[in-house]
């Protein structure tokens, strides 16, 4: 982690600012299982602290608070509508829970794929788009250069930090991280932190 960090400080000033203002990197990660790619469904287009608040709901529902997919299908959808889900991230849900019950989705086949394949694996499932695997990536298969440049925090975190005059662009963003690489998920992380004190799925 000292070489991400001594190359993010040394190729860029303002992410240098943010390293020694946050302090050490310290993300929280996930098993890469049904419960990551669930959590990662669930924080969909939702602040972190609202998000957090359904998927405690989510867990707590479960009766013993563990996530699985055989406790996720239990749950009725009109249960896990009163849980704050919206239909769509119901049917994606169940379908998620599903294919991990049939083996259809094998987690450990994704552990040992390139990220260009797990995009392409996941992608292919309901409900899972870019920003989801990226999630996946970052906090379950602990790849070190992702950049979810489309993500809402991570664009309000570079406003605030380069100065940009309007919330920049995706493609703005991944023009701004070309000296992050290979560490982007280790600058996100800054990012992320910058805006709030626990950053994370």
């Amino acid at each position: 982690m000292r070489k991400a960090l001594l190359h993010l400080k040394k190729a860029d000033p303002v992410m240098a600012g943010l390293i020694d203002r946050i302090g050490p990197y310290a993300i929280e990660y996930l098993e890469p299982g049904y419960v990551s790619l669930a959590k990662a469904i669930v924080y969909q287009q939702l602040s972190g602290k609202v998000a957090e608040t359904i998927f405690r709901r989510l867990a707590g529902a479960t009766g013993d608070g563990r996530l699985t997919p055989e406790a996720t299908l239990k749950l009725s959808p009109a249960r896990l509508r009163e849980l704050g889900l919206s239909k769509q991230k119901i049917a994606y849900l169940r379908d998620l829970a599903q294919r991990t019950l049939s083996g259809s989705l094998d987690f450990a086949a994704l552990r040992r794929l390139p990220d260009r394949l797990v995009y392409q694996r996941l992608t292919a499932l309901k409900g899972i788009g870019p920003w989801t695997v990226q999630m996946f990536l970052i906090f379950a298969l602990r790849r070190p250069n992702v950049l979810p440049s489309a993500d809402l925090g991570i664009r309000a975190a570079v406003q605030k930090a380069y100065g940009f005059a309007e919330l920049p662009t995706p493609r703005q963003i991944e023009e701004l991280a070309r000296p992050w690489r290979p560490y982007c998920t280790v600058a996100s992380w800054y990012l992320w932190r910058s805006l709030e004190e626990k950053a994370g799925l």
